[in-house]
């Protein structure tokens, strides 16, 4: 797959794209979690080995798929989403693509690509969903008894949300789990165990919030040692909502 890929800077973030030997038309943009990372010539998602399992499998279906830096620990701010934009228009102009993409976002990436859906709306298909971070303010709840954490966690919301430590309390600028229901085809997939996001406060207050609007949302949980096994079930998904081009 070494030749299909390619790496480039926009607004001075490092972003990739890998083309596959036979594209069925569509693209996959992936938002990635706290550690995911884009370079000159790498990113996690070639890296590690589980990702690269299923980025592998996604660009063997046809897909086009790319991603970016986006700032590293974004947390879901308004420049990274901003940015998702961009790179989507970009790769818009660059690829021979379907204008309606896929997104893949793991982790925290759920913060950013909520927010796209909502810009980006006529222009998204479906969103697969690894592991949310969807609650922020539950998640810094959470923290709030784990002093490192919750330290480093403050430390990481200022720098990507541009405001001084003492802003963070009074803060209104963070998503909410209200303002991130769309009603767009999405689905989750998580692991049971041994994840940064409690599934009761992300995954199942997004269940229920999806549920009590009348747009509910499918959920398959995984067993830890399975929790790369699912590249095919996400193309699966994705095919699934590609019926009305």
């Amino acid at each position: 797959m070494e030749e299909n890929q390619r790496f480039f800077q926009m607004g001075g973030q490092w972003n990739a794209v890998h083309v596959p030997e036979k594209p069925n038309g569509f693209g996959v943009l992936i938002i990635g979690d706290a550690n995911h990372f884009v370079d000159d010539h790498n990113s996690l998602w070639i890296q590690h080995i589980g990702r690269k399992r299923i980025i592998d499998e996604i660009v063997r279906a046809g897909y086009t798929v790319f991603y970016s830096n986006l700032y590293g620990v974004h947390w879901g701010s308004v420049k990274s989403v901003l940015l998702a934009r961009q790179l989507y228009h970009i790769i818009q102009k660059q690829e021979i693509l379907n204008d309606k993409i896929h997104v893949l976002a793991e982790g925290m990436g759920a913060l950013t690509a909520l927010q796209l859906s909502e810009l980006l709306k006529e222009h998204i298909r479906s969103i697969a969903l690894i592991n949310p971070c969807i609650d922020l303010k539950a998640q810094m709840e959470q923290e709030k008894d784990r002093k490192f954490f919750f330290k480093k966690l403050q430390k990481e919301l200022a720098a990507a949300y541009d405001i001084s430590l003492d802003e963070i309390k009074g803060y209104d600028g963070f998503p909410t789990l209200q303002s991130l229901l769309t009603s767009l085809p999405a689905k989750i997939w998580q692991t049971t165990t041994n994840t940064s996001y409690d599934p009761n406060l992300h995954c199942k207050r997004y269940e229920e919030l999806r549920q009590k609007n009348g747009i509910p949302i499918a959920v398959t949980y995984h067993l830890v040692e399975k929790r790369y096994a699912y590249g095919s079930s996400i193309c699966q998904f994705f095919k699934k909502n590609e019926q009305h081009l």
